[in-house]
């Protein structure tokens, strides 16, 4: 089964539950590393997660896991915050995210460049408006890449 059908199957798994106690998935990612493979969840809510949280998600998706069944291999499960470079996945997060600090890269250079720093002032479904220095960049969102959320020193 492919990864990506692996993770669909995960989030129908995991999605009722997180949404019932206030939690909202982020991400799910099942990859190999080395000899190893990993079922990440990414999950978050209002005020942030603590280890408890990670532990209560954890037995219950266990326990969805092994009743499903969806995965033939050995994998180690890892529930856990998506930290403070959170990954932007949906237009949901986007809109959550104006007036924050984005790092954006696009499938093609926009304006000479694939790669944008700075701060989201707006984002209307459609475009995403990055105030990078004093320079404002319209980004499509359908040229999006990849967002996440950036740390500012």
């Amino acid at each position: 089964m492919s990864a990506t059908k692996i993770e669909s199957i995960v989030e129908e798994l995991v999605v009722p539950y997180l949404e019932d106690n206030g939690f909202q998935l982020v991400d799910v990612e099942y990859v190999k590393e080395r000899s190893n493979r990993f079922l990440r969840v990414f999950v978050d809510k209002e005020g942030g997660i603590d280890i408890d949280d990670c532990g209560r998600i954890s037995e219950y998706l266990s326990a969805k896991l092994d009743e499903a069944d969806p995965i033939e291999e050995a994998y180690f499960l890892e529930v856990s915050s998506p930290g403070a470079e959170r990954p932007l996945k949906k237009a949901e997060d986007v809109a959550k995210a104006v007036g924050k600090q984005v790092f954006v890269t696009t499938y093609e250079p926009l304006d000479g460049a694939k790669e944008f720093e700075g701060r989201l002032e707006g984002f209307d479904g459609r475009t995403m408006t990055i105030v990078v220095g004093r320079r404002k960049h319209a980004i499509p969102y359908d040229k999006v890449a990849s967002a996440r959320l950036a740390i500012v020193f």
